[in-house]
């Protein structure tokens, strides 16, 4: 029998990994057996599970798999159990070592949605998609709180947070008064031209792109962004935003300037390569990022560069909507993470601390780490597609013996971090991080 679990790690997390029309389409046409946690909170109800043919349950202690959304706490683990969920272990993240050590003394099994890959390693089952769309309509609802506390009235005062829309159709329905005031009566002119940058091309920045791209958009190059703005105050710029899409070979340089940019190679050692996007941040009003990062990437800047930015005139640069959300990562100014409840705060160059709010010298700085969740119904149908096409490879794996008789299809297997209690053979790395 699978399980689904209750969310627990916060009241905002409202996601399902499966919807009640998947459970139900996978009981009646697989006969998979499901069981419920009873849940005060989930955005589908217990009644709606209850009519698929699904037990409600008090707790899972019947299930042999376990299916959830974000880290399962240590002291809910039960032994010899599969998980399913974004246990956010494989990159030796030290707040969840003991999570993945209780695994391993456990003996359970442990398979996490961010490896299903493909054979070329393409991720199949993720929320990547909605974390960019929520977090784009959150990033222009910090842009225009900051721009009317600076005494700019601008139709982004019109965008609410992304949690206070029933659902994506209803906020862009509303979004087309944002759209069609702009076209109307344009940008006031200390924002022109008004550039929103976009830090990635990936999952990600599509969503953040495909909610910017309602807006009367005409894309930009890079190359382009470093020539036109300042000579691109005219009637066509009052009414156009400005759009530009940064690739790693625009992020960074390589050291020894007589050979090429090399994606490989930069992936492969990026300690040939040196931070090269700073010059194209004072042409920005905006920064949405979605890049995946790693310490041993450049970044994209640095505390010294946002000390610089800040020092001498206001910026152009009101916003930061970090999406990726890696603290202390490739953006300096994203010190520590926010919930849709208090989602920003003004990062300080002089001194690196922050403030709550919109108000103060420094970006808004955008940096809720669940921001899916405030999307949850659109978040939750969409993976819940994704993740039913490899529920009755896993409901009928043989989880009790060896990991290769195991049964599991390939994407699963990709995916298993632990495997009854013992690392596989692609994760033996994280031992070091266990001790």
């Amino acid at each position: 029998m699978i399980g689904l679990r209750r969310e627990d790690k916060s009241d905002w997390e409202t996601r399902v990994p499966l919807v009640p029309d998947d459970v139900r389409m996978l009981h009646e046409e697989h006969g998979i057996e499901f069981a419920v946690e009873e849940s005060p909170i989930r955005v589908f109800t217990d009644a709606e599970y209850a009519a698929t043919g699904a037990r409600l349950a008090p707790d899972l202690r019947d299930c042999s798999i376990i299916l959830g959304v974000k880290e399962v706490p240590p002291d809910k683990l039960e032994p010899g159990k599969a998980y399913l969920y974004f246990s956010h272990t494989i990159k030796g993240q030290p707040a969840n070592m003991p999570a993945l050590r209780r695994l391993l003394e456990l003996g359970c099994t442990l398979i996490d949605y961010e490896r299903i890959v493909d054979d070329r390693g393409r991720r199949l089952v993720f929320f990547g998609r909605f974390a960019g769309l929520a977090g784009m309509i959150d990033t222009l609802w910090a842009l225009g709180q900051r721009l009317k506390h600076e005494g700019l009235e601008t139709p982004f005062s019109l965008v609410k947070p992304a949690h206070r829309y029933q659902d994506l159709g209803q906020f862009e329905r509303e979004f087309r008064a944002v759209a069609e005031a702009i076209r109307a009566g344009g940008l006031p002119d200390s924002l022109r031209p008004f550039v929103c940058g976009f830090a990635g091309y990936g999952q990600v920045s599509q969503g953040a792109q495909q909610i910017f791209d309602q807006l009367p958009v005409e894309q930009l190059t890079p190359e382009q962004l470093l020539k036109a703005p300042s000579s691109a105050r005219n009637a066509t710029s009052a009414t156009t935003c400005y759009k530009v899409v940064f690739r790693e070979e625009h992020l960074v340089r390589r050291k020894d300037a007589s050979s090429p940019f090399a994606l490989q190679e930069y992936y492969d050692h990026p300690e040939r390569y040196a931070a090269a996007f700073f010059p194209f941040v004072e042409h920005l009003n905006v920064l949405v990022n979605g890049i995946y990062w790693e310490p041993k990437y450049p970044r994209l800047m640095t505390r010294e560069q946002l000390h610089e930015l800040y020092s001498g005139k206001p910026p152009r640069l009101r916003v930061v909507g970090d999406i990726s959300c890696d603290i202390d990562g490739s953006l300096a100014c994203t010190t520590r993470a926010t919930d849709p409840g208090n989602p920003v705060y003004v990062y300080n160059p002089r001194s690196g601390e922050t403030r709550d709010g919109i108000a103060g010298n420094g970006p808004v700085v955008l940096a809720v780490d669940m921001l899916p969740c405030e999307l949850p119904v659109d978040a939750s149908r969409y993976f819940s597609r994704s993740l039913r096409p490899f529920v009755p490879g896993l409901a009928h794996a043989d989880l009790s013996g060896s990991f290769e008789n195991s049964n599991l299809p390939p994407e699963l297997r990709r995916a298993t971090i632990v495997f009854r209690g013992a690392l596989t053979e692609p994760y033996t790395h994280l031992a070091e991080h266990l001790r």
